[in-house]
C-alpha cells in the first residue's frame, strides 16, 4: 500500500469514503506532493464537530478539529517550501489527552486537551479527500493515506471519479537518485522502477554485481555486431558509442572509451580484457608476470603500443580490484580501487581514434590475424579468477552472457560460465611490508619516530623502552620472592605440645597426668593396697 496514490488535477476534485470512526482517538498519516500553495487534504464533518487537515500556505500545514469544546488548530511551519513537488509526510494524532501534528522531520507540535469538557468526536458526513464544502481542494498527489491503521484505496476510488487519476507521476523527480551506476529511472503510475539494461549491474536499484568465475582456459567473446550483420548496417548502432551523442561517428570510430570492471586472481601473467578491431588498433588490460597491471593502447601512428604500467602494486593477490579507464582523445584517466585517479596522455604521434572495433574478449584472446607478441605470451594458459561488472561504454558483456537480453546473440563462450558474486567482496588492504612500515623497529629504510634523538638525560627512546622492560621484569621477580618467603615462614614462632588435657585445672603436674591417664591411676591404686599376712 506504500504506493497506493491518487492525483487531484483540479481544485474541485475529491474522493469520498465512509465516515471516519475516530470518536476517542484518531491517527492519520499520508504523503503529499504538490506545486500549489494551499488546499484541503481531507475533511469529515458532524453537526458541530469536525476534523480537517489542510495545506494553509506554501510553508504551513494545519490540523484542526472540534469535539464540542470549540475549534482547536495546530499548525506546523516549515523553514522550506512544501510546494516544491517533492514528497512530504504528514502525521496527525488525537486522543482524549492531547493532539499532535508532525510534518517530515520537523519538531512535533503538541496541544493538550482540556481537563474538563467533551472528549468524543462525533462525525456523520462522508470523509472527503480533496475539495469539500466549496473549499479549495488539494492539487497534486496523495499516497499511502492511513487512518487508524487502515489504508484507504485511493487508486480504486480514483478510477471511477472524474477529476482524479489513479497513481502519481513524477516519482523519478524524488526517487530517481536511487537508480545507481547509470541506471535509468522509469515512471510508473504507482511508483517507479530502475532500468539497468545499459549497465553492468542488476537488481531493483542497479546495485547488484553481475560477475562470473573463469576456469583456466575459459574465455568469452562479445561481437560488436550481430552474426550476419554487414558493416553497412552498423551505422545506425549506438551501443558501442559513449553516452555522448557527439562522439558517435558514422564508421564507428571511437574518440572516447569508458571501461570499468572488477577482478580477482592469484595467477599471472594473464589477459583480463582485450578489444580487437578490423584494423590494427587494439586495447588491452593485462596482468604481467610480476603481478602488476598494464594497460596497452595501439591506435596507430606509432611503432609500438603505448603502455601504462602500474608497478607499485601486486594485483594478483587474490583480492578484488576495481579498474576504471576513461579516454577522451589523447587524455587517459586511470583509477584503481580507492586510490586517486591518475592521468596519462597518448604520444603526440599517436592517432586518437579507435578505428572499427570488432570484438571484446575476457579471459583469453582468440582472434584471427596478427596479435601483439606480449599478449600472445600472456594468453597461455589464460585467466583464472573472478570478473564482474564489466562495462565498455554502454555494453555489459558478462551481463549479456548471464541474462537473457537482446544482446545475448553477440556473445560466444568457450567453457562453462558460472555466475558468482565474487566481485562483490570488499577490498581487504594487506598489511604493509617491513620495508615500508614506519612502525617496524627492524626496518632499515624507515625512520622510527624520534629514532636516535635524545630524551631527557641523553638516553634515546630505544634505550628508554628497554630500560622500562627490564624494570618491570625485576619488579615482578622481587614480588614473587616476597610471596614465597611469606609462604614458607607463615608458621614461624608457634609450636605444639603434648601437654595433658586438664593441666590448667590440676593442682600439680603429677595430678594432671593421673587425671588424664586412667591406666596410671589404676597402677597407683593397686600399689597403695595393703596386705596383712
Amino acid at each position: 500500500n506504500y504506493w497506493n496514490a491518487a492525483s487531484f488535477v483540479t481544485s474541485s476534485s475529491y474522493l469520498h469514503f465512509s465516515t471516519f470512526q475516530g470518536e476517542t482517538s484518531a491517527d492519520i498519516s499520508f504523503y503529499f506532493k504538490t506545486s500549489a500553495s494551499d488546499g484541503v487534504f481531507l475533511e469529515n464533518l458532524g453537526n458541530t464537530d469536525f476534523i480537517k487537515l489542510e495545506l494553509k500556505s506554501a510553508t504551513e500545514v494545519s490540523f484542526s478539529f472540534d469535539v464540542g469544546n470549540g475549534p482547536v488548530e495546530i499548525i506546523v511551519r516549515s523553514p522550506n517550501q512544501l510546494n516544491d513537488d517533492q514528497w512530504h509526510r504528514v502525521n496527525a494524532e488525537r486522543n482524549v489527552k492531547q493532539a499532535s501534528l508532525q510534518v517530515d522531520q520537523l519538531p512535533l507540535e503538541v496541544r493538550k486537551a482540556p481537563t474538563e469538557g467533551h472528549t468524543r468526536l462525533e462525525l456523520y458526513s462522508q470523509l472527503y479527500v480533496g475539495a469539500a464544502g466549496g473549499q479549495r481542494g488539494f492539487l497534486g498527489c496523495i499516497r499511502s493515506l492511513r487512518m487508524n491503521g487502515v489504508t484507504l484505496d485511493l487508486e480504486e476510488r480514483a478510477k471511477v471519479t472524474p477529476g482524479v487519476k489513479p497513481g502519481c507521476s513524477g516519482h523519478c523527480t524524488s526517487y530517481g537518485m536511487y537508480c545507481a551506476n547509470g541506471g535509468k529511472c522509469v515512471e510508473k503510475y504507482n511508483g517507479y522502477s530502475c532500468d539497468c539494461s545499459k549497465t553492468a549491474y542488476d537488481g531493483p536499484f542497479c546495485i547488484k554485481d553481475v560477475g562470473a568465475f573463469f576456469e583456466e582456459g575459459m574465455w568469452l567473446r562479445y561481437n560488436f555486431h550481430s552474426p550476419g550483420t554487414s558493416m553497412k548496417d552498423l551505422v545506425s548502432r549506438t551501443l558501442l558509442s559513449s553516452t555522448d551523442p557527439e562522439t558517435t561517428a558514422p564508421d564507428l570510430n571511437l574518440n572516447k572509451e569508458e571501461l570499468s570492471f572488477s577482478f580477482s586472481t592469484t595467477k599471472s601473467p594473464c589477459v583480463l580484457l582485450y578489444i580487437s578491431s578490423y584494423t590494427q588498433d587494439f586495447m588491452a588490460v593485462l596482468v604481467k608476470p610480476s603481478g602488476n597491471l598494464q594497460i596497452r593502447y595501439s591506435l596507430g601512428g606509432t611503432k609500438e603500443p603505448y603502455n601504462i604500467d602500474v608497478d607499485h602494486r601486486n594485483m594478483a593477490n587474490g583480492q578484488p580490484h576495481t579498474v576504471n579507464i576513461t579516454r577522451t582523445g589523447r587524455d587517459i584517466v586511470l583509477q584503481l580501487d580507492h586510490y586517486p585517479p591518475t592521468s596519462y596522455s597518448l604520444p603526440t604521434a599517436s592517432d586518437i581514434q579507435f578505428n572499427s572495433p570488432k570484438a571484446l574478449f575476457l579471459g583469453k584472446v582468440i582472434e584471427i590475424g596478427k596479435i601483439d607478441q606480449d599478449i600472445y605470451k600472456y594468453n597461455t594458459p589464460g585467466f583464472t579468477g573472478c570478473l564482474s561488472r564489466v562495462q565498455f561504454n554502454q555494453i555489459a558483456p558478462l551481463k549479456a552472457a548471464l541474462r537473457p537480453t537482446n544482446a545475448s546473440s553477440h556473445v560466444h563462450i568457450q567453457g562453462e560460465l558460472v555466475e558468482s558474486n565474487c566481485g562483490a567482496s570488499p577490498l581487504t588492504i594487506p598489511p604493509m611490508s617491513a620495508a615500508t612500515d614506519p612502525w617496524h623497529l627492524d626496518s632499515a629504510s624507515a625512520d622510527f619516530p624520534y629514532n636516535g634523538q635524545a630524551i631527557g638525560d641523553g638516553v634515546n627512546r630505544n634505550s628508554a623502552i628497554i630500560g622500562g622492560v627490564i624494570a618491570v621484569v625485576i619488579f615482578t621477580i622481587l614480588c614473587t620472592l616476597v610471596f614465597l618467603i611469606r609462604y614458607m615462614f607463615r608458621h614461624k614462632g608457634t609450636y605444639h605440645t603434648n601437654e595433658a588435657k586438664g593441666a590448667e585445672s590440676a593442682e600439680s603436674a603429677d595430678a594432671a597426668i593421673m587425671n588424664n591417664d586412667p591406666n596410671f591411676t589404676e597402677t597407683i591404686d593397686e600399689s597403695k593396697k595393703e596386705w596383712l599376712i
